[in-house]
């Protein structure tokens, strides 16, 4: 089951406060690997992550040809390092996106002054440290 401590949610939510700008890990449908720095990442709800995808390049494509996402947060001063893995869905209209939108950081909202942005949920399946001791699992 997953149920991300407060402490997750409140450090994820803080990331680009705190200079610790998630990253997100995507792979096209070859396989080909690509990391992509994402400022907007939020925890959704208890198993959720979400992020507003501005930028609508290859992060995006790869995951419409695979949804299997990790979000890295990694925050050196606290010494914590957490691996999400899950399943993203793209959500380019709606009540879905417009929620994501409203809970951006303005910093990212700003660099999409039209709002051409759509939101991506990640269904979270996995967390782990990066020594690979496993927090949760579905």
């Amino acid at each position: 089951m997953i149920d991300m401590t407060g402490e997750m949610k409140e450090l994820v939510d803080r990331a680009q406060a705190d200079g610790c700008v998630c990253t997100l890990g995507t792979a096209d449908k070859d396989g080909q690997p690509q990391l992509s720095l994402k400022g907007s990442v939020m925890v959704f709800d208890s198993e959720t992550l979400a992020y507003w995808e501005r930028a609508k390049r290859s992060a995006l494509e790869n995951v419409a040809e695979n949804p299997k996402v990790v979000i890295l947060y990694n925050n050196p001063e606290k010494r914590i390092r957490w691996r999400f893995y899950g399943t993203a869905v793209v959500h380019e209209s709606g009540p879905i996106r417009e929620e994501v939108m409203g809970r951006t950081v303005q910093g990212e909202l700003d660099r999409d002054p039209e709002r051409l942005g759509v939101a991506v949920l990640v269904k979270v399946d996995k967390i782990n440290e990066l020594s690979g001791n496993v927090l949760q699992e579905r």
